[in-house]
């Protein structure tokens, strides 16, 4: 959620949401309801104040006077309990437009949208076509069965199989131990969420058509475990020396892909469900940017580990989810596509998320609001089509990345 006063008096504030694409007349009608709510609020409280002093002066006036009182304490009640639902109107129509104003971009992130991103960085050649492409190949292998998913499960569902798991669980384990030796705490976070969760993260209302809902809506089903893991210190004071708390999650993941009909429809690129290593941090708004890029960093070095061609792009402004202030994407050269493609992202939500959670930090200078992070370190589907690509060799077999052969413990697949 943002912050209301610097909406109001810092025009920079606002022009970074205004980047983000608003809704007309969206923020406007949300300082006007904030004016009511504030003068409403006035109202009441000054009521209570003045029924309070009432009700004492019932008790020390004379027995001739006490009838008056009475009657004017009765009045202050009924001018009390006409106010208070109009103060209560007032706060939901406050929040229910609060929550669908984005967290403001950066200065740093370039205008427009979703073709107008800035190339940060290029990094590796960009190798011709396979002669299969990961669908293909992943089918031919044995590696990944869509047909029997689909028929199980329905369409964008897979089942992974032989060596594919064994590299799923090689690098799972790897990443895990790779960013937990950079202070990430290990977690296997609950994957079903109360509602509460999905919008205290900020993925509520905006992303709520990409969610899986159980028991009527009483749960979710995560589509990352970042929200999860954003609530760990929910309404808790983490003290300053502590900072960055930093913790992984592993998790199956679940969306909907709402909207793409149609895109990435063969192999998994694109499923329902799949499994994933996310990184997120609660830090200092001092060093939250600093953290960004240590973020950053740990993503590249996984992808470069694993010898995979990559870029770094900086997202435009009308690109970003409400969160994020700023966010880089980390796209990997497809060769069957020729072209760059998304493996992992991270994102600076600044105090957005923190705001909605109530997580702060004491210290020298007293109580503020963290900033909390996230980025993905794994992203296990996609990884595995990238290798099938990247590593597939001449004869037809699948050369396994070096790193992760200590944890599977072979070196190659035979050609099938």
């Amino acid at each position: 959620m943002i912050d209301l006063k610097r909406l109001r008096d810092e025009p920079a504030y606002r022009a970074g949401i205004v980047r983000k694409r608003v809704r007309d007349g969206l923020l406007d009608e949300l300082l006007d309801v904030e004016d009511r709510r504030r003068r409403a609020l006035g109202e009441v409280e000054e009521l209570r104040a003045e029924q309070n002093r009432a009700s004492k002066e019932i008790g020390r006036a004379a027995p001739e006077d006490r009838p008056a009182k009475i009657e004017a304490a009765a009045a202050l009640k009924d001018r009390l309990a006409a106010r208070e639902p109009v103060l209560g109107e007032l706060d939901a129509q406050l929040r229910e437009l609060a929550v669908q104003v984005p967290n403001p971009a950066h200065e740093s992130v370039p205008s427009g949208g979703e073709d107008d991103f800035e190339v940060v960085k290029v990094v590796g050649d960009t190798p011709p076509s396979p002669p299969l492409d990961h669908a293909a190949y992943g089918e031919q292998m044995g590696f990944v069965d869509t047909e029997r998913g689909a028929a199980v499960s329905g369409s964008r569902f897979a089942y992974l199989m032989r060596e594919a798991v064994l590299l799923e669980l090689a690098l799972v384990q790897w990443v895990v131990r790779k960013v937990g030796e950079a202070g990430f705490v290990p977690v296997v976070p609950p994957v079903l969420v109360r509602e509460s969760a999905m919008e205290e993260a900020g993925f509520f209302p905006t992303d709520r058509a990409q969610v899986y809902e159980v028991d009527d809506g009483e749960l979710f089903l995560v589509g990352t475990s970042e929200v999860p893991l954003s609530g760990i210190h929910r309404d808790e004071i983490l003290d300053a020396s502590s900072l960055p708390v930093r913790y992984a999650g592993l998790s199956a993941c679940f969306r909907r892909e709402a909207g793409t009909y149609g895109k990435d429809t063969r192999g998994i690129f694109r499923v329902h469900q799949f499994d994933k290593v996310e990184m997120f941090s609660y830090c200092s708004p001092d060093q939250s940017w600093e953290e960004l890029e240590t973020i950053r960093a740990m993503q590249e070095s996984i992808v470069a580990e694993l010898a995979l061609p990559y870029r770094v792009i900086n997202v435009a402004a009308g690109d970003l989810g409400n969160p994020a202030a700023k966010k880089y994407d980390l796209e990997v050269w497809l060769p069957s596509e020729g072209r760059y493609r998304e493996l992992t992202s991270c994102s600076n939500y600044t105090d957005y998320s923190a705001r909605r959670l109530g997580t702060r930090t004491r210290g020298d200078d007293g109580t503020r609001l963290v900033h909390t992070l996230n980025g993905t370190a794994c992203a296990v589907g996609r990884t595995l089509l990238n290798i099938f690509e990247h590593h597939q060799q001449a004869d037809g077999s699948l050369r396994v990345p070096e790193v992760l052969v200590p944890y599977c413990g072979f070196e190659q697949v035979a050609a099938r």
